[in-house]
């Protein structure tokens, strides 16, 4: 009785800190609500240059911050679930082959989970940085890092954006995010700074 009552009390904690923020529109109250989000995010500026604002935009565009998060499944003859159209899971909406390199790239990360907030920022800054060291893109041009997000870099050095103009406009929506997370952020940043999280 008492490992049931804890299994359960483990998957309702679980389930509680999977939640999205309910304000994913605000940085500084993402920030506020997932008090762990701000120093995750930071880490990965830190470790790869790709700032926070460009990283959470992503992000939203994404998955919203939805742990998750998965391609519609399609229904056959309306009554069949079939197969997704994608592998991409999770906050940064990673495929498998993908996560697969990064997991093998980073070996510090071994045990990495794309539905886990710290995972998929890193992994957010670790493909924009290819995408500069690989692109020549700059690592605080929203838009073009998200279409070599989406495109892959393969996709993007043979410019196959240019035939998905919804694509093309997705991106400036992903820049404008980018700038308005930006703007709020130098509103309430010093409020995460100097705050050291602990977990017992």
């Amino acid at each position: 009785m008492i490992n049931k009552f804890y299994f359960c009390s483990l998957l309702f904690l679980c389930s509680c800190t999977a939640t999205p923020p309910k304000n994913v529109n605000n940085i500084c109250d993402i920030f506020r609500e997932k008090n762990d989000w701000y120093a995750d995010v930071k880490e990965s500026y830190d470790k790869w240059g790709v700032p926070i604002h460009v990283t959470m935009a992503i992000m939203y565009q994404e998955s919203r911050f939805v742990a998750d998060a998965q391609p519609p499944r399609p229904w056959l003859l309306g009554i069949i679930p079939w197969f997704r159209s994608s592998s991409a899971y999770g906050y940064a909406q990673a495929q498998d082959s993908t996560w697969q390199d990064y997991l093998a790239n980073n070996h510090s990360r071994w045990s990495a989970d794309r539905d886990d907030f710290a995972d998929a920022s890193d992994f957010i800054g670790w493909y924009c940085s290819i995408s500069h060291n690989r692109l020549g893109l700059s690592k605080k041009d929203t838009q073009k890092l998200y279409l070599a997000y989406h495109e892959g870099h393969g996709g993007y050095s043979r410019k196959t954006y240019q035939k998905k103009p919804w694509l093309i406009k997705t991106a400036k929506k992903v820049t404008q995010k980018s700038k308005t997370f930006q703007l709020q952020l130098v509103n309430c940043k010093d409020e995460f700074k100097s705050t050291s999280w602990f977990f017992w």
